[in-house]
């Protein structure tokens, strides 16, 4: 067996963001430092676990806000130095492709390399292969602009809509065979709403037609994130495929690529819809495979080891 999930404890601070419009970066620094020993708390209760019982601390240390990465980054020095526990610095994206990890299964029904894998998330949009266990990935394609995320109301309104309302461009840049870009149809969108005509028309248009446009445009980007995915998987011969990330909870998704999985006999893993969002669980199971696989290097110096908000996975 690969292990486990003994408890995942998860909170938020949506809420205090929602005023604002979106994230502050003080408002979730604050957020974390009222929040992080509470949830570390609960979830060790819940485990039936202490922290004597802790042989290593995992925590995410880039990419994202730093002052959110700092409160993480010194709560789990502290934890780690007082216990005399392994310190594991883990990147961010690298928790999300450990995310298909933690469903329970037999060690040769997991994800075997070379393994495909799509992120799709709020802040990332990457296609990345990896081509050993204890290799770091390889980088195919990323966004150029816009990622594939943010729309966790589209796909709710969408799910009411018809998808063929409006044909909305399915843009692949130039350049490269796997990169992205998003903007392209962020425009499509704004000039269709534009020529419905005034302000009052848009507005009753909108009325009418909010769950349809949703739809156009929810399946414009999961086309083109699954074409890109099987395009990659048929060039670089992987049969296992990996969709993580916060967007791999969109239902239509995750319907389109299970099925063109399926017709191309390709493996896919998908992580159950509490870990594709962002959670503690990806970070540990990134840390646990670290250990498996390269334990000496895998040991950091709880003192020196630092965030850093641009890092890159590949």
């Amino acid at each position: 067996m690969t292990g486990g999930v003994l408890q995942s404890s998860v909170t938020s601070a949506q809420a205090e963001h929602a005023e604002f419009g979106g994230v502050v970066p003080e408002v979730a620094s604050r957020a974390h430092q009222r929040l992080v020993a509470p949830v570390v708390a609960e979830a060790l209760d819940r485990a039936g676990a202490g922290f004597a019982d802790l042989d290593a601390v995992a925590v995410t240390r880039g990419p994202g806000l730093s002052g959110a990465l700092l409160v993480g980054l010194s709560y789990a020095k502290a934890l780690a130095l007082g216990l005399g526990a392994e310190l594991i610095g883990v990147n961010h994206l690298e928790g999300h492709l450990a995310s298909v990890f933690l469903e329970e299964m037999a060690e040769e029904e997991t994800p075997q390399p070379p393994l495909l894998c799509l992120i799709a998330s709020g802040g990332h949009t990457q296609l990345l292969l990896a081509e050993a266990h204890d290799a770091p990935p390889v980088l195919l394609g990323r966004t150029r602009d816009d990622a594939a995320g943010g729309g966790p109301e589209i796909g709710r309104l969408a799910d009411e809509g018809d998808p063929a309302f409006h044909d909305f461009p399915r843009s692949r840049p130039g350049g490269s065979d796997y990169d992205f870009s998003f903007s392209g149809l962020k425009t499509a969108v704004l000039y269709h709403l534009r020529d419905v005509g005034d302000e009052d028309e848009r507005a009753a248009y909108l009325d009418r037609h909010r769950a349809d446009l949703c739809a156009a445009v929810q399946e414009a980007i999961v086309e083109v994130l699954a074409d890109v995915l099987f395009e990659a998987a048929g060039d670089v011969g992987a049969s296992d495929l990996a969709l993580v990330g916060g967007v791999a909870a969109n239902r239509r998704l995750r319907a389109i690529v299970r099925e063109r999985a399926e017709t191309a006999g390709r493996r896919l893993f998908i992580p159950e819809m509490e870990y594709c969002t962002d959670n503690a669980a990806m970070i540990c199971a990134a840390a646990h495979r670290r250990l498996r696989h390269d334990p000496p290097s895998s040991k950091e110096a709880p003192l020196a080891l630092d965030v850093d908000p641009g890092l890159e996975l590949a």
